[in-house]
């Protein structure tokens, strides 16, 4: 194309944020011979106020091309189009006037994002705003200059419906669940059952399904085989839930998550650009979500200390844990095996054992014959 990427550009102090576009023709289109991208912290929830975003558009109509997208793919406010010399005067009015700052982009932290959570979902198991804020708040430096292998995204799903799709595009997914039996109203379930309550909150009343079938729609899509119905009262085996929310989100009314909530941290997903795609792993299958998060940032510190020696250039983390195993990961997290981690049955029959799980490696190969003749 025509734009070319001419060196680097951005702000004093900072590696991320401004992604450099430079056209390759400046002399017949001097009004494009720059065209930088700037990327801006979105407010957690992307929550706004029409004063900021009035604001906002003020700005880049002044010093910009009046060009936005709203959002990136990343999450963050993208300006698309200004020149080197109003750099400094956007990232002025931004941080000082605006009290935001700017996005993740290049080898870095890229702006973390997440579900509206507890602030508008009832089924939300932990707050995804404030994990998402507190990891913003406190890992700045990593999201602004540059230090690791390649890129890294945190996503927070409140629950397993997975409204910002965590488990297939972060490299660092946490996902809400829950540890305790999932909440039953069977008046409720009969109410569905009996056409009083519309299944999936009514978001299909448009089209003719006919009569709610509850056993050909909950019971018989259930991934774990743990629900039954014998027309009267629902029942669900709990040990063998897999926490998908399928039942809850059909009858959202009947069903609720456990009370002893938390969340799963999964590793690894990330787009085709260079090693084709891949979801995330589950590492650690239930971790408590609270104030001040000490537990999920342990995992992430943990992780990018492994990453950051072992990666190599322009490898994610995903490709480095592929590269490396699972087993690894686990190791360096410090978590013990689980049979949640496999993620394909019966594919790989090695155990790769320890030296001090095993006794040790120097044993006299004469004892071995004597019980094992050639």
């Amino acid at each position: 194309t025509h734009w070319k990427h001419g060196g680097i550009v951005g702000v004093f102090g900072y590696g991320g944020g401004v992604i450099g576009r430079y056209c390759d023709m400046p002399q017949q289109f001097p009004g494009v011979a720059h065209f930088h991208t700037v990327r801006v912290n979105q407010p957690s929830g992307k929550y706004y106020t029409t004063k900021f975003l009035t604001d906002l558009c003020d700005i880049w109509d002044l010093r910009g091309s009046g060009m936005t997208n709203m959002h990136g793919s990343t999450g963050d406010i993208v300006l698309l189009g200004t020149f080197t010399e109003q750099l400094e005067e956007i990232f002025f009015e931004l941080t000082h006037n605006m009290n935001t700052d700017l996005g993740g982009s290049g080898s870095n932290l890229r702006t973390p994002a997440g579900c509206l959570g507890k602030s508008r979902c009832e089924f939300a198991c932990y707050d995804t705003m404030a994990l998402e804020y507190a990891m913003v708040q406190q890992y700045q430096d990593e999201l602004h200059r540059p230090a690791f292998p390649y890129k890294f995204k945190f996503k927070f799903d409140g629950c397993p419906m997975g409204c910002v799709c965590s488990i297939a595009r972060s490299d660092f997914s946490v996902i809400g669940t829950w540890k305790s039996d999932i909440r039953i109203d069977q008046e409720a379930v009969k109410a569905y059952v009996g056409g009083e309550f519309k299944p999936n909150a009514g978001a299909h009343a448009g089209r003719d399904w006919g009569k709610f079938d509850i056993t050909a729609e909950v019971v018989n899509r259930c991934p774990g085989q743990c629900i039954k119905w014998d027309g009267s009262k629902l029942s669900i085996d709990n040990k063998n839930c897999v926490r998908c929310m399928h039942c809850i989100a059909v009858m959202p009314r009947a069903l609720r998550p456990g009370t002893e909530t938390g969340a799963s941290i999964l590793l690894g997903a990330k787009a085709p650009i260079l090693d084709g795609q891949q979801m995330a792993s589950l590492i650690v299958p239930f971790v408590p979500v609270e104030d001040p998060f000490d537990e999920v940032k342990e995992v992430v510190e943990k992780i990018w200390d492994w990453w950051m020696e072992e990666g190599k250039n322009r490898e994610r983390v995903g490709e480095t844990m592929r590269r490396m195993s699972l087993q690894k990961v686990l190791n360096v997290i410090g978590v013990e095996p689980d049979a949640r981690h496999v993620k394909y049955p019966r594919e790989n029959p090695y155990i790769f054992w320890k030296e001090e799980e095993v006794g040790n490696w120097d044993r006299p190969v004469e004892e071995y014959r004597k019980r094992h003749a050639r």
